[in-house]
């Protein structure tokens, strides 16, 4: 973080808010670090569904400042043998567990630093087996942002070492006529987020997305198309999305995550 300015530590979790988890999580780095400011990415990633978190972990954090400390969790391996790590890049510092949570922030970045989380000094004395988000991760960001060094947090370990995930994707069977896909996640408007990626858009063509018995063309915005209907169009995070102007298009289309998603070529014009 720029001289000055409080460290910044993002929280992203599965967690959910109707219980008392992410406050506490949040007590811990406050009374070892009372200077951060936390915030919360999400905690609605779905239970478990370490692809989607990847994903969105990914796709959020080029937009937070430099020295930005991330404490990611996903972690269905919880209490096993499986490796908390701290990962730093050229402009952040990840915590995850080394489930694959990671590996969008390893296939964009280089790594600088790898260190598998284990010196007891920053890290809760008593620690449960079900909650390491509390008692590893969150006392280990807090000590980061109050200075200590990440290679203090434990071993170095080879960056390659790390468990990485296939994430969602798209391929094409016939050299980019046709692109299969699938929904990623659902935002809180009822949006599907596919792993259509935009980028492969050839704009002399018109686009048409296909998932069951929905077929539309990709459009620009909500506006093209009249109140309470259909469209796909290219979300926020450069991705295709399914929408419902002014609507809820998960619950109207009976669409859900996992569902494939077929894009399609035609002509222009």
């Amino acid at each position: 973080m720029h001289a000055g300015h409080p460290p910044v530590i993002v929280l992203m979790t599965d967690f959910g808010l109707s219980d008392t988890y992410v406050g506490q999580m949040k007590g811990v780095i406050l009374s070892l670090a009372p200077s951060a400011q936390i915030i919360d990415l999400t905690h609605a990633i779905t239970a478990q569904n370490i692809a989607q978190g990847a994903f969105l972990l990914g796709k959020s954090a080029p937009f937070f400042p430099e020295g930005t400390i991330f404490v990611a969790v996903v972690d269905p391996g919880v209490g096993t043998s499986r490796k908390a790590i701290a990962v730093k890049t050229a402009c952040h510092t990840f915590l995850a567990p080394d489930n694959g949570l990671l590996t969008a922030i390893f296939q964009a970045n280089e790594v600088t630093r790898c260190v598998a989380i284990t010196s007891e000094r920053y890290l809760l004395p008593a620690r449960s087996s079900t909650f390491h988000g509390r008692d590893v991760f969150s006392p280990a960001s807090a000590h980061l942002a109050s200075g200590v060094a990440l290679l203090e947090l434990g071993s170095e370990i080879d960056p390659s070492t790390c468990t990485r995930i296939p994430l969602p994707g798209c391929n094409t069977p016939d050299n980019g006529a046709t692109w299969e896909g699938t929904i990623i996640c659902t935002d809180h408007f009822g949006n599907l987020v596919t792993s259509l990626d935009s980028k492969i858009l050839d704009h002399s063509k018109q686009w048409m997305i296909s998932t069951g018995k929905l077929r539309l063309p990709v459009s620009n915005t909500y506006g093209d198309v009249a109140d309470q209907q259909p469209l796909a169009y290219t979300g926020s995070s450069g991705m295709i999305e399914i929408a419902i102007r002014n609507g809820n298009a998960a619950l109207e289309l009976g669409l859900k995550d996992g569902d494939s998603v077929l894009m399609t070529s035609e002509p222009a014009g």
